[in-house]
This record gives C-alpha cells, structure tokens and sequence, in this order.
C-alpha cells in the first residue's frame, strides 16, 4: 500500500508533516484547500480510519500509525479556535510502500 505523506500549514504558520497509510485519505483531504479546524479534524478522522480500516482489509490489521498521526493533529490544534482558526494542506504526495517522510523534529 502506498503511503502519503501530508504537508499542512497551521494558523501559526509553522509547517508539519503526518502520514496516511493509505490513499484513501485523498476522499477527505484535497491538496491547495484551507478547512476550518474543526472540519479538518472531522475530515482527518473520518480519512484516518478509513485508511487504517483499508490497512486491515490488506494485512489484517488495523494500522496504529494512523491512529497517532490523528492524535498528533488533535493535540497540534488544541491552542485554535475550531471555528474561526484554519489550516492549510499544502501538499498530499503518495510516498510508496510503507515510506514516511518527517522533513524536522517535531513534524507530526
């Protein structure tokens, strides 16, 4: 399954990364769009599992990594207001089989 990295802009400006194991992501997050905070997480969630229920129909197994990559972006937009703050994805990039890219310390 390939994975993909995604490169998000938050209201602060600082730039992350977190990780999809699947590309199923694509059917909730779209490259180039700014989400409020809390459709982004709505979306992120809903994206998250699905990619890990994709994970569990091809391995067997539910995958953690996506559960983490959804705590990571929850705990990252706790300091924003849901309504009003909002976050950009500036890229979705399929990576390959398994491969994660984290461009720094601290990326989700």
């Amino acid at each position: 399954m390939p994975a993909v990295n995604i490169r998000l802009r938050w209201p602060n400006g600082q730039e992350t990364n977190t990780y999809s194991p699947s590309t199923s992501i694509y059917d909730y997050l779209e490259s180039g769009k700014r989400y409020s905070i809390g459709d982004f997480l709505s979306r992120a969630e809903n994206g998250l599992n699905a990619a890990s229920e994709r994970v569990r129909q091809v391995k067997g197994f539910y995958c953690s990594a996506a559960m983490d990559s959804l705590e990571s972006l929850r705990l990252m937009a706790r300091g924003f207001d849901v309504d009003t703050a909002a976050v950009d994805v500036l890229e979705i990039k399929n990576q390959g089989a398994g491969t994660v890219s984290y461009a720094s310390f601290g990326d989700l």
